[in-house]
């Protein structure tokens, strides 16, 4: 049986189910979310006819050993064939081969569609990465473009990227067709977007459909001219009618009758679209019957540019072709143009079932349009759809206007789905604990409708509020379809919407702020807080202001590493004093302002602006009164926030444990909490902190546990880079090899797809990396990924903290102890805010083996005085009980370590006592060769 097409994205999640990985870590692997792993897992399972995942698995091996099918071209399958065109096509053809970007130009109805997805079929071989189309005609405006490909392509959003960037860097090293149906009516979008594209993707190539060339650089315009009548009676044009024709009346015309045919075709200039109308027309009709129809119709003709007579001749046949409708039908094809995709009887019925139409009506009209032509049906999963091509519902959408319907129908549409938006949400609500629900694709049928409603809707003042109901709708299903760019510009526009009421402006402009904290948008966080301020106060809520102000002046500081333009202190200082001024002294106003006060006056965060002379002890009694008044204010976020500063002022304090508890309350804080922007973006930053600071005191199965858990959470499904940071690092503390290099791959790929970020939390996991080389023996790998470091971290960082931790490990096992120690030489209260974060304890125990290695003078001092700052963390304890037996020189007391090291977890220390026990009994020195 031969193996079934499949797309080239399946073909890449079929050979990872074959590696035997979890929906996240394929997800991290391809670039895509996890909702995309599940879809084409579940096609799959339906292509291949296999009853589990299990299954799935072991014929990805058994293709594995054969060669990998052949991408198919990600192209929508015609409902008729394609006739004609032979010239066009190899013209068309060698364009593209040429140049980078070709816009297929022409009139609507010319054909340019059918053309364009003959050419890219054609071309798909030459295309490793794919031919992927993207209609833009149900795309509501401009700005909505990207996402339009990004959802085709199955890109997700990066946080701190535009989902154009993340289409770019997905894109990047690919060798992959783009086909742009529709471009004319989002021309402004689509421009812009193709100048980044191209020049960021050399690989990419573009096919453009549209009325009007794009004007971009690299574009090379391509007139799409009608069809040829040359040939009389054996011409393209009437080859096209005769298949049409025949497959309406189910026999073909006389041949005799072709000349006759060939005239038709000559006074409808060619146009595919007038050609294909009055085809279907030929059983009631005939040929005496469409050149008396055609005759009145056409007469209009006469003179005039032929361009524009072409254009003209689809709308007279369009004239034609609707005077001949009933006007039962006439009112049901303007009506259903509200819709911008497929769409089903009974939404129909929902939008254009009222006088003179009744649900009976609309779903006979339905039939008697698609046997017109007028409507294509298309079989679905869920039954059957109708859509009108473009230029039809273009139509459509005028007669519905000058029928004075637009303003019914369209609320009519708006009301459908103010109603569908509502369904999500419960569908949602329901399955939120699932990892995929079938609402996701519910979602994707409609989501585009909802769009148009609301464009619709807020130009019309009456009906803001529905408008502002509809934003709301929006937001939220799409926030759990992890289109955060959406959700944030949702919520905004439901704010500007909220004519009247700024109290609910303001709710909505705070919920903003969440979301934008989803996506790493530090700036953005800052201007909505602040924004919701200002509406609160407009709302006569001074508290309520109060409390958003403080939230700006926390966000400042506390992901200061997400801005791209940092506020001037002094800013940031006037906004705390104004909160406090505001202030009503209630449990919520006065956690918010806890809070702010450990960011801003202690620097409790750690910000990038923060000064390296905070008072310890001072920071943790800020922060902890700041735990207090949430915990009382009973605000489990406020609570989350509050415990991340305690955990930073307790890690500068170098208490790693009280860092560490603290960090692990916030977990298991959150563990309950609904899922929503806030309590998501709390989760993932938790989860980040808990696995980061479990490795600080040694705790290294917890670290991996918490940092599989953040690996998998939905929101870092995008960012295979900050999702693996520091599952990397315990894997490297461990010793597990194998799994550091697998993920550091994913990491690599994830970190440039995603632009090169710099992060507290990416330059070590590119230094784990980098170490586990180095103690292979691969110094060319090794030298790369410390490249890596120097873009990911910063350097003082790196100099003074986890990269001396990383560095000495490297030199230690290759017997370098005096390098070592050089690395490692200041003491670590002389590096305390690099060392105390994660790394004190390591960076300590560290110091104390190349002490003793190398012969220093003062290693017993050091070793006695690194045994308070460790105790209590097993590896450190086990590296300072082995440099003791070292400096005793007690080979039977180094290999005893062994097994303090196996059960913490450490598998290479473990093994690195061993091989120190057998040098040491043999006289040599510290190195591994």
């Amino acid at each position: 049986m031969p193996t079934p097409v499949i797309s080239p994205r399946e073909a890449d999640v079929l050979a990872l189910l074959g590696e035997h990985l979890s929906n996240a870590e394929i997800a991290a692997r391809l670039f895509i979310s996890v909702r995309t792993v599940e879809s084409h897992t579940s096609s799959l399972l339906r292509k291949l006819a296999l009853p589990d995942r299990r299954a799935l698995s072991r014929r990805a091996v058994e293709l594995a050993r054969a060669e990998r099918p052949r991408p198919a071209p990600a192209l929508p399958a015609p409902l008729t064939a394609f006739v004609g065109r032979e010239r066009e096509r190899a013209a068309l053809a060698v364009l593209l081969a040429d140049h980078r970007q070709v816009t297929a130009v022409g009139p609507g109805g010319v054909g340019k569609t059918r053309l364009a997805l003959a050419v890219a079929a054609g071309a798909a071989g030459g295309f490793a990465d794919g031919v992927w189309f993207v209609d833009l005609a149900p795309v509501t405006g401009p700005d909505r473009v990207p996402a339009a490909v990004a959802a085709v392509l199955g890109v997700g959003e990066q946080p701190g990227q535009g989902i154009d960037e993340a289409v770019c860097a997905a894109l990047a090293e690919r060798r992959a067709l783009l086909v742009l149906d529709n471009c004319e009516q989002v021309r402004d979008g689509v421009a812009p977007f193709l100048e980044r594209l191209l020049a960021a993707c050399p690989g990419v190539r573009v096919l453009a459909t549209s009325r009007a060339r794009l004007l971009v650089p690299f574009e090379r315009v391509f007139p799409v001219p009608p069809l040829s009548r040359d040939g009389g009676g054996r011409s393209e044009a009437v080859a096209l009618f005769v298949e049409r024709a025949t497959a309406a009346a189910g026999a073909a015309p006389d041949p005799a009758l072709r000349d006759g045919i060939a005239a038709v075709c000559e006074r409808l200039d060619g146009m595919a679209l007038a050609i294909e109308l009055a085809a279907a027309r030929w059983p009631t009709l005939g040929l005496d019957g469409l050149r008396a129809g055609l005759s009145d119709q056409l007469r209009i003709l006469a003179g005039g540019p032929r361009a524009d007579d072409r254009h003209r001749s689809v709308r007279a046949v369009l004239d034609w072709s609707h005077e001949l409708l009933e006007p039962a039908d006439q009112a049901l094809l303007r009506r259903v143009s509200a819709f911008v995709l497929p769409f089903t009887a009974g939404a129909a019925v929902a939008v254009a079932g009222f006088a003179p139409l009744d649900a009976g009506a609309v779903a006979d009209g339905l039939g008697r349009l698609a046997e017109q032509s007028l409507l294509s049906a298309v079989p679905s999963a869920h039954g059957t759809r109708y859509r009108a091509q473009e230029t039809i519902r273009q139509y459509g959408a005028e007669r519905l206007d000058g029928a004075g319907e637009s303003a019914r129908a369209r609320g009519r549409h708006l009301d459908w789905c103010l109603s569908g938006a509502d369904g999500l949400a419960r569908a949602s609500d329901e399955e939120r604990q699932l990892r995929e629900g079938s609402w996701q694709a519910g979602f994707d049928a409609l989501a585009e409708e909802l769009r148009a409603a609301l464009a619709w809707a807020a130009d019309r003042p009456e009906r803001r509020p529905d408008a502002r109901r509809l934003a709301l709708g929006l937001a939220g299903p799409a926030f759990d379809r992890h289109l955060l760019g959406e959700a944030q510009q949702r919520l905004e526009q439901a704010a500007d919407l909220a004519d009247g009421s700024p109290a609910d402006a303001a709710a909505a402009l705070r919920e903003a702020a969440r979301v934008a904290g989803c996506r790493r948008l530090g700036d953005d966080m800052y201007r909505l807080h602040r924004a919701a301020a200002a509406a609160a106060l407009d709302a006569g809520d001074p508290a309520g202001a109060a409390r958003d102000l403080a939230a700006a002046a926390t966000v400042a500081h506390r992901f200061s590493s997400t801005f791209a333009r940092l506020p001037a202190a002094a800013e940031v200082t006037a906004l705390l004093a104004r909160a406090r001024e505001l202030s009503d002294g209630s449990p919520a106003a006065s956690a918010a302002l806890a809070l702010a006060e450990a960011a801003v006056l202690a620097d409790a965060y750690g910000s990038v602006q923060g000064s390296p002379d905070n008072t310890a002890r001072e920071t943790v009694g800020y922060a902890e009164r700041a735990v207090d008044l949430a915990r009382r204010a009973g605000d489990p976020v406020a609570e989350s926030a509050a415990l991340d500063a305690l955990s930073g002022a307790h890690s500068w304090a170098g208490e790693p444990f009280a860092a560490a508890g603290a960090a692990r309350r916030r977990v298991e804080l959150l563990a309950l909490a609904p899922r929503t922007p806030a309590t998501a973006h709390e989760r993932v930053d938790a989860l980040a902190m808990a696995a980061a600071t479990a490795i600080g005191v040694g705790e290294l199965e917890r670290a991996r546990q918490w940092g599989r858990q953040l690996a998998e959470h939905p929101l870092t499904a995008e960012v295979g880079h900050h999702a693996t940071s520091w599952l990397l690092v315990a894997d490297a503390f461990a010793g597990r090899e194998e799994e550091v290099l697998a993920g550091g791959a994913r990491f690599l790929e994830a970190w440039e797809q995603g632009g090169r970020p710099r992060s507290f939390s990416l330059g070590p996991a590119a230094a784990a990396v980098a170490m586990v080389h180095g103690l292979r023996g691969d110094d060319t790998a090794r030298a790369s990924w410390l490249a890596v470091v120097g873009r990911a971290g910063t350097e003082e960082e790196h100099r003074h903290g986890y990269g001396a931790v990383f560095d000495a490990a490297v030199l230690l096992h290759r017997g370098e102890a005096g390098a070592a120690l050089e690395r490692l030489s200041p003491a670590p209260e002389e590096v305390w805010k690099w060392v105390s974060w994660v790394w004190l304890h390591w960076y300590a125990a560290a110091r104390v083996e190349a002490s003793v290695l190398s012969g220093h003078p003062e290693a017993p001092e050091r070793l006695a005085g690194a045994r308070a700052t460790v105790a209590g963390n097993p590896v450190a304890v086990a590296q300072l009980d082995r440099a003791q037996a070292l400096l005793d020189g007690d080979p039977a007391r180094v290999r005893a370590t062994a097994a303090a090291f196996a059960a913490a977890g450490c598998r290479y220390q473990s093994a690195r006592s061993l091989r120190l026990a057998d040098a040491a009994g043999n006289g040599a020195g510290g190195g591994e060769g």
